[in-house]
């Protein structure tokens, strides 16, 4: 699908254009009404096209960005270019999909977390924490976890709702993900009470920490042979 326009792709976006999903998206804080698994056939059958997807991304639709972010190079971007995309990013899907599908993936991602972490801006810093968390579960090495736990235990209460999140994924994957520092993250859960009440589907894990942690451990103990 080389030499596909982006006039072509945002007529194509603007015809799956459907008001249920849009009123369900801003539900969310996200301003787009396509079908996210339309969207995701419209990239598979572009595949790859870096230069595409910087075009498309600067057009400021969110529908478009997304469609972006699939059909990128993760690789290709530079360091402050992502840092200003996050900066621009604006909806949570967009943001989302930015560190999880671009910036996990990209080589400059350490450096990028660090800065991000003490941002003073709480959604980039949700970013920070996002790809910590990433760390937490997959390259713990040289993290300071118990200096990851002062942090959560002192902000995460009053942090503003998306770091709040952020940090509480990470106090709950520390204490998934290593035993040694599991009493004490159950412990800052249960005292600091976040998402206690969030309301939960059944069949679905609970996001608050204490509840989270408990049945990811029961479900490893579950996997792991006798």
């Amino acid at each position: 699908m080389a030499g596909t326009t982006v006039a072509e792709v945002m007529a194509e976006l603007a015809a799956l254009e459907d008001p249920k999903a849009r009123a369900v998206n801003e539900k969310h804080g996200d301003d787009h009404g396509v079908n996210l698994g339309k969207l995701r056939a419209i990239a598979k059958r572009l595949k790859t096209q870096q230069d595409l997807a910087r075009e498309l991304w600067e057009t400021g639709d969110s529908a478009a960005r997304l469609l972006a972010l699939l059909i990128c190079r993760p690789k290709a971007f530079g360091q402050d270019e992502l840092d200003a995309m996050l900066r621009d990013a604006r909806t949570p899907k967009v943001h989302d999909w930015l560190v999880n599908y671009v910036v996990k993936k990209n080589p400059y991602a350490e450096e990028l977390r660090r800065a991000w972490m003490s941002d003073p801006d709480p959604v980039v810093a949700s970013a920070g924490w996002a790809l910590t968390t990433e760390r937490v579960a997959k390259k713990p090495d040289g993290l300071d976890l118990a200096g990851l736990l002062d942090v959560i235990e002192a902000q995460m209460k009053d942090a503003p709702e998306r770091l709040q999140w952020a940090m509480n994924h990470c106090l709950a994957q520390i204490g998934i993900e290593h035993a040694e520092y599991r009493a004490r993250a159950l412990d800052i859960g249960e005292r600091l009470e976040v998402l206690k009440d969030y309301p939960t589907s059944p069949g679905c894990t609970s996001p608050f920490a204490p509840a989270w942690i408990a049945e990811m451990v029961r479900r490893q103990h579950e996997a792991t042979p006798a």
